[in-house]
């Protein structure tokens, strides 16, 4: 239903079935805005038609009629897709008036204020959202009235002074438009679908799908619903609410109303509304009913419900009811709870949690130790803590974002600052509640929010706000703490979060469902600690090469690379030995009895050295200086570096080819792996089994050759140490070719890794680098691709060679280990698919250890439920 009807549209149709009140209305179904682009934005033959019939049987079931002058009819029109989009999409609200209905309206409700407060609403949403005038227009008039009358709030103008705004509404619209504003209620009717149609392709719409990974071949409906009535007075209201809190996950009512207002008046942060626990003292019977409403919607669907509601003269009326997005924290503690409370079983709860949401979980909090000073406080409407240089402008927080952390600070969002959003490390607004734009929308991406800021003054031309005393200019840093809506000058040291009961018990249940295993990607033994806190069975990747870039070790391994012998070059290695087995002890240490994968050096030895262009200029300066005591030194670094100089060096001189040309340096490497093996074992009785993985292997030769060395090697440390180890040699799996060989590898590899990164970069021919800094986001934005390739696996092309290269090696050895160690393991549509093709574990930065985790058990539940589904 959801499909077809979008999840406004099946919302409204279940409520009704349930009997819950529900104004009359229908639905467009999303194949209608299908159909509408397919016909190159024509609506489809006989829509408008079929409008008018479902339109005369809500007139019979209301008893108004659409467009008569003294009893109208008056409509919203909706947008509604398959996925929650909050304020992606256009709404009208108030259609059917024009200069005759508007005053029967009056006449039958006997309020010409409301009228004509509905009238300008009609007006201002039509005039913005169907023929395209800027919001600000309206709203400059608005202002402009308010000052006339010496009024601050809308609700204080009078019938008169709204008659005459809609006047001035009319000129702009004129002005602006080029035409005059429709007063026919059919057409009206017609130009508003058409406008919801659009607005599933606007670039807001395009940008929110592409962050939420939603297609974008679904369509919106299109809701036409009898207008009930926020704005008649001190009986009558509207608001947003969830039947659970969705920022910490607390069971009870959460959300905001506001008095003698419509609903667009709350999402739009125009006004800060009030909590709904205060709705009991204003409206008690209807705060009774709508509590019953909640509970009765959260059991029917199992799940917290976010609900739209108005009241019109004491009598509620629900608008909408759709899952209720949450933060990560809620979304694991309601997940939890509900199994508890029985109303949903582990598995359900596991699929219930979004596993790349689990990062939110990680956002560090402010040190509380640490001195800060507090301007302001607004609602904590999304958690974590983020520092950053203040920016009031989307485009500008874009700009600035490429090489600085920004904060954007607005007076309310809209769905316009999107990309803004998009960029920013955490939003600060003035204005609006925990349910307007800048709260849902933060909260969806994990990012820290602040909103409802009142006593910040924002002056956008000027370009700075003003809070308590401390006026912050554009460019200075500020920090925002999204958990208690603290705002705070300078940058404010963090601390690292931990993991909750809620979350800990969860991630238990996905261990138990999961088969798929999860290591992490550790190159120091603080990684290893980290990635075994959260959770990681092992290490799938260690890269040795980062241990050669500390301060102390890079010179050494600068000498090694200018060594003109291989005698100078063993000379050269034996402090790095030293290093080396330190290093490994670490890490071996902090992971006892888990796997530990350890990559021989892979990257091509220029990258120890400066580069050439530094070096050119050092070399001619001090030339020009006559320096000759650092000249000489200078030129033979400048000529190695010229020597190891290489036009594709992804594709050069590395991996096991280095192992080849310079096995001493491999040598080392394995010397000081089972080295530390041996000392844990005999000396603090830890037993590991070291994996080692020799890099880039695309033909079985190489592999014979660079094994069969390194074989000798271990043997030899065994013997001299008299202390039995068990070790295993194995390969990455990054070179096309080697997918199709792997029956051949795996006659001496005991264990596959596949290297997603540069897999990814060998079949597609992109370097990665310049592939997303230069075409690849036109490639997504063109639908050339759906996916960033270095991010989600390629399962077309990278997956299938994947799932060949798995199905070769262990047809050769049955046992073989297989698993990735690119950050695909983290990404769960990767990991899902690692599951899918059989493979024994995905590795992934210790952070997105608990995602992995996640999504592996989701990946094995979803598995048996097509399989149930198919029997």
């Amino acid at each position: 239903m959801r499909d077809l009807l979008g999840g406004k549209g099946a919302g409204l149709a279940e409520m009704s079935r349930i009997g819950l009140p529900v104004p009359p209305g229908f639905t467009i179904t999303t194949e209608a805005c299908l159909e509408y682009y397919r016909r190159d934005k024509q609506l489809p033959p006989g829509l408008l038609d079929e409008v008018r019939q479902r339109v005369r049987a809500v007139e019979t079931r209301t008893g108004k009629r659409f467009g008569d002058p003294s009893n109208p009819l008056l409509v919203s029109v909706r947008s509604g897709a398959k996925f929650s989009m909050p304020g992606m999409m256009d709404t009208v609200l108030n259609l059917g008036l024009n200069q005759a209905t508007v005053e029967g309206l009056a006449q039958r409700t006997g309020d010409a204020r409301f009228a004509y407060d509905s009238y300008r609403r009609f007006m201002q949403m039509f005039g913005d959202v169907v023929l395209g005038v800027k919001h600000d227009e309206f709203e400059t008039a608005l202002a402009a009235a308010k000052r006339q009358r010496g009024v601050t709030l809308d609700t204080e103008l009078s019938a008169a002074d709204l008659k005459a705004l809609t006047e001035a509404y009319r000129r702009i619209v004129r002005q602006q438009a080029k035409q005059a504003f429709p007063e026919d209620p059919w057409q009206q009717l017609e130009m508003a679908i058409r406008a919801v149609f659009e607005s599933w392709n606007t670039p807001r719409a395009i940008t929110y799908r592409n962050f939420n990974k939603i297609p974008h071949d679904l369509g919106t409906a299109v809701n036409i619903q009898t207008m009930v009535f926020g704005n008649m007075g001190k009986t009558s209201g509207t608001g947003v609410a969830f039947t659970r809190n969705p920022a910490t996950g607390d069971r009870k009512v959460y959300g905001e109303y506001l008095l003698n207002a419509q609903g667009e008046d709350v999402v739009a942060g125009i006004r800060t509304p009030l909590p709904i626990s205060q709705l009991a003292r204003d409206l008690p019977q209807v705060y009774r009913q709508f509590a019953d409403v909640c509970a009765l919607l959260e059991k029917h669907y199992r799940d917290v419900q976010d609900v739209e509601f108005t009241i019109e003269n004491g009598t509620l009326y629900l608008l909408q009811t759709r899952s209720g997005k949450r933060t990560a924290p809620a979304a694991v503690k309601i997940a939890v709870d509900m199994v508890a409370e029985k109303l949903i079983n582990k598995e359900e709860a596991l699929l219930r949690v979004e596993p790349a949401s689990l990062e939110q979980l990680l956002h560090p909090r402010l040190d509380p130790a640490a001195p800060r000073r507090v301007v302001g406080k607004g609602l904590a409407a999304s958690p974590g803590a983020a520092s950053g240089v203040v920016v009031f402008d989307a485009d500008e927080a874009v700009k600035i974002a490429a090489t600085r952390k920004v904060i954007l600070v607005r007076p309310e969002t809209n769905p316009d600052d999107i990309h803004g959003l998009v960029a920013a490390g955490g939003v600060l607004t003035s204005r609006g509640g925990m349910t307007s734009h800048a709260a849902i929308v933060a909260r969806g991406m994990g990012k820290p929010a602040v909103v409802g800021a009142e006593g910040v003054r924002i002056d956008l031309e000027a370009k700075q706000f003003v809070a308590g005393t401390a006026a912050v200019r554009q460019g200075e840093l500020i920090t925002i703490d999204g958990s208690t809506g603290e705002i705070m000058l300078g940058e404010i040291p963090v601390i690292e979060p931990t993991l909750t009961g809620e979350i800990q018990e969860l991630l238990r249940w996905a261990d138990q469902a999961r088969v798929l295993g999860v290591r992490a990607n550790a190159d120091y033994p603080r990684d290893a600690a980290k990635a075994r806190e959260f959770g990681a069975e092992g290490i799938g990747l260690c890269r040795t090469e980062h241990m050669f870039m500390e301060a102390e070790r890079l010179p050494i391994m600068q000498q090694m690379i200018m060594a003109s012998s291989e005698a100078e070059r063993r000379k050269a290695l034996a402090p790095l030995l030293e290093f080396q087995r330190e290093d490994f002890k670490g890490i071996f240490r902090e992971m006892r009895d888990l796997p530990v994968i350890i990559r021989l050096l892979d990257p091509p030895l220029h990258e120890f050295l400066p580069r050439m262009e530094d070096l050119l200029v050092e070399v001619t300066e001090l030339r020009l200086r006559g320096d000759t005591g650092h000249l000489r030194e200078r030129e033979a670094l400048l000529r190695r570096v010229q020597e190891l100089h290489e036009f594709n060096p992804m594709l050069g001189l590395r991996g096991c080819r280095l192992g080849i040309l310079y096995p001493e340096i491999n040598e080392m490497q394995v010397r000081a792996i089972l080295q530390a093996a041996i000392e844990l074992k005999r000396d603090e009785r830890i037993e590991v089994i070291p994996e080692i993985m020799i890099p880039l292997v695309g033909h079985p030769n190489e592999l014979q050759v660079v094994h069969e060395q390194l074989q000798t090697i271990a043997a030899q440390v065994i013997r001299e140490a008299g202390v039995p180890v068990r070790y295993m040699f194995g390969t990455m799996i990054e070179i096309p070719r080697a997918c199709l060989v792997a029956d051949q590898i795996a006659q001496r590899a005991e264990f596959f890794s596949f290297g997603t990164n540069d897999l990814t970069q060998t079949i597609f021919g992109f370097s990665r680098d310049d592939a997303q800094g230069k075409f690849l986001h036109v490639y997504l934005e063109k639908g050339i691709l759906k996916e960033d390739p270095f991010q989600t696996l390629d399962q077309g092309g990278v997956g299938q060679l994947m799932e060949m290269g798995a199905k070769l090696g262990k047809s050769t050895r049955p046992k073989l280990e297989v698993g990735i160690c690119g950050e695909h393991g983290g990404d769960p549509a990767s990991v899902e698919f690692c599951h899918r093709i059989g493979l024994d574990y995905v590795s992934c930065s210790p952070f997105r250890v608990p995602v992995a985790r996640l999504a592996a058990a989701q990946a094995r539940i979803k598995e048996k439920l097509a399989v149930a589904k198919d029997v």
